[in-house]
């Protein structure tokens, strides 16, 4: 069996699909990166996840997780083990009651619940010698859309520094979020959740 060594996310890239993303992985040990093409719907939940954003109302992942909650059951890791054809297989090992079990998940649903429940991420070993390329060997040519600084997402986006958020109600406020989220402005939505959790 392949060594597993611990991966974290180090930016999300717009990828050359359109409506398509890049999540970057990397181990800080050995300098290695692992590009992982993901969705957009995927990219969002990760992304607000690393902003600490909350939507008004639960998400696909959120409401997995709140379901999972409520049942007892945790995630232990998740694993990315094996690389076919250009795809991904990954696992994700939930845990109830001291007995585990591995499930068979898209990587991305599997990045997207590991950021929910704060759990560790393994690549195999074998996966980062196939697919990785060191950070030395890094030439980005094109604009990231965000940058990691202290291990969170700080997104390049359009904001809009001039808006005046004590001209809104609360309820409007909240209209707002939903819609820079919507449109996955999240330097935005952040300013307005730091409004929102100033008042209460």
């Amino acid at each position: 069996m392949s060594k597993r060594v611990e991966v974290f996310i180090k930016t999300i890239l717009p990828a050359h699909s359109h409506g398509a993303y890049t999540l970057v992985l990397h181990s800080p040990n050995s300098k290695t990166q692992l590009p992982v093409l993901i969705g957009a719907v995927e990219a969002q939940s990760i992304a607000m996840e690393l902003e600490n954003i909350q939507s008004s109302r639960p998400l696909t992942h959120d409401l997995f997780r709140n379901t999972m909650k409520h049942f007892s059951v945790g995630i232990r890791e998740v694993v990315i083990e094996r690389l076919e054809e250009g795809i991904f297989y990954s696992t994700i090992y939930f845990s109830r009651d001291g007995d585990s079990v591995g499930i068979d998940s898209r990587t991305s649903d599997a990045i997207a619940m590991a950021m929910k429940f704060k759990c560790p991420i393994f690549v195999t070993q074998s996966i980062l010698d196939d697919a990785g390329y060191s950070d030395e060997d890094e030439e980005m040519d094109f604009e990231l859309p965000g940058r990691m600084q202290e291990e969170e997402i700080i997104p390049q986006g359009k904001t809009d520094d001039t808006n005046h958020w004590d001209l809104y109600t609360l309820d409007e406020l909240e209209a707002l979020l939903d819609e820079a989220i919507s449109i996955e402005d999240y330097g935005r939505a952040a300013k307005i959740r730091d409004e929102i959790k100033r008042r209460q």
